[in-house]
């Protein structure tokens, strides 16, 4: 994909930094805050923080960087932009950036869902647009605009993820992107310690319209009830299982193994299915179905994209060994997504076991919230272990809805012991938790100091 070129002396005009006369027309593609994933060409960004990036700059350009963005005086020979704020300088330059290509961008935030959503959305847009799609967790304030500054000029569709912990957040994110479509996933409870509430929440997510284009459309889950009341102010396209949603699922069937249901919407009407189980994902599917078909993807291809999906990282991974099924799902944690997550359990064969990982940033909401998803648990599971922040409240809340089996645990090591102690094969074991939890950890001992059953 050919990256748009970018002299010192434009990016330094545009983010009202300096640069050397004899650097000013040294052009890069790209940028990176991160040595070891440097490309030769790229704007090496010096960020300080834990780690001053300043200390690196000379090993960036030896491995082929084009330039530096620094905000402290680097040797003569060094080409570099001098700015106040190198983050800062970072998304102005992306900015400018963003405004001279013509592509398709997709914007997308909510609490619960948005990495799956983004990339279901990036396998829809790609079978008819050339598509980059953020990238790992690139969704703040450095992540985000080194994204846009990776995308080729040839790119005919972005799909960018936005997240955020505080309010002002998205605002900033979206003012980049400039996404021609926005979509919001749900509004849940993650982050409710710096928002204060579900509301606080939802105008927070809102923000991303801010930088919607002229002629933009919103995209909002329409199940959602804080969405719903929105979305007639937005004149926003909804989707969701209810029957008064723009596109919605029926008909919907979840095995072990994959979840199908049927699409309306749009006067059209097709099949789905998904290769991951869980009635959760039907509304990130769908979010992809009503973006593909805003931006004229045929059924077709958009049940073709759905069915070939595969999740990323650490998020719901369905495996066995040693005759357990096991569903690891380590990578982020709030109250929606354990209860998305328990109901999945709940419809799995043989006895299941629930390995919880404290739930962060509820503030004051924690305790009750973690109580709550212990009696979840009762209901869902037939023994649950619990660790970290909170854990004692998931096992009070399982204890007082029946469950005889629930126990908290101080380290990974003493609950990967105890489930070596416990499991059996035809067990199903969830194990999920925040990602401050390392909830993949328990699994990493439990597979390395010796066999199930052992």
């Amino acid at each position: 994909m050919r990256n748009g070129r970018i002299t010192l002396g434009q990016a330094a005009a545009w983010c009202g930094g300096t640069v050397a006369s004899e650097f000013a027309e040294t052009a890069f593609c790209g940028a990176n805050f991160d040595t070891r994933r440097l490309q030769a060409g790229e704007l090496f960004v010096a960020l300080v923080g834990a780690r001053n990036g300043h200390t690196f700059a000379r090993a960036a350009i030896e491995k082929g960087a084009a330039g530096v963005l620094a905000s402290e005086r680097l040797d003569a020979d060094i080409p570099a932009i001098y700015v106040e704020n190198t983050e800062n300088a970072l998304q102005v330059i992306a900015k400018k950036y963003r405004e001279r290509l013509s592509l398709r961008c997709v914007g997308i935030t909510g609490s619960v869902g948005k990495t799956t959503t983004k990339e279901m959305i990036a396998a829809v847009l790609q079978t008819t647009f050339i598509t980059r799609k953020t990238a790992e967790n690139f969704n703040n304030g450095i992540g985000l605009p080194v994204t846009v500054l990776s995308l080729g000029e040839d790119c005919e569709a972005a799909v960018l993820e936005m997240g955020m912990n505080h309010f002002g957040e998205i605002a900033r994110l979206t003012h980049i992107a400039q996404p021609d479509t926005a979509v919001i996933t749900n509004i849940g409870t993650m982050h409710i310690e710096n928002l204060g509430s579900r509301e606080g929440i939802l105008q927070a997510k809102l923000e991303i319209l801010e930088g919607l284009r002229p002629n933009g459309i919103a995209v909002f889950n329409g199940d959602d009830v804080l969405l719903r009341r929105e979305a007639e102010k937005y004149h926003a396209i909804t989707f969701g299982r209810g029957v008064e949603n723009d596109v919605r699922a029926e008909e919907i069937r979840a095995t072990e193994e994959q979840t199908s249901f049927t699409v309306k919407g749009f006067g059209k009407t097709f099949s789905v299915t998904l290769p991951v189980t869980g009635e959760h994902y039907v509304l990130d599917a769908l979010a992809a179905v009503a973006v593909g078909l805003q931006c004229g993807v045929s059924p077709e291809k958009i049940a073709a994209a759905l069915a070939d999906f595969r999740n990323t990282g650490m998020r719901q991974k369905s495996y066995c060994r040693d005759g357990v099924h096991i569903i690891e799902d380590c990578y982020n944690a709030g109250p929606e997504s354990m209860r998305a997550a328990l109901k999945v359990l709940q419809g799995a064969h043989g006895r299941k076991i629930a390995v919880l990982g404290g739930m962060l940033e509820l503030g004051g909401f924690a305790p009750q919230a973690h109580y709550e998803i212990g009696q979840a648990a009762a209901e869902a599971a037939d023994v649950l272990f619990a660790y970290g922040a909170n854990s004692e409240a998931y096992v009070a809340g399982a204890k007082a809805a029946g469950m005889a089996e629930a126990e908290s645990f101080p380290s990974h090591a003493a609950l990967s012991e105890a489930l070596r102690r416990t499991l059996r094969p035809s067990d199903t074991l969830l194990v999920k938790g925040s990602r401050g939890m390392q909830m993949e950890r328990v699994l990493a001992l439990l597979y390395n100091e010796g066999k199930i059953g052992g």
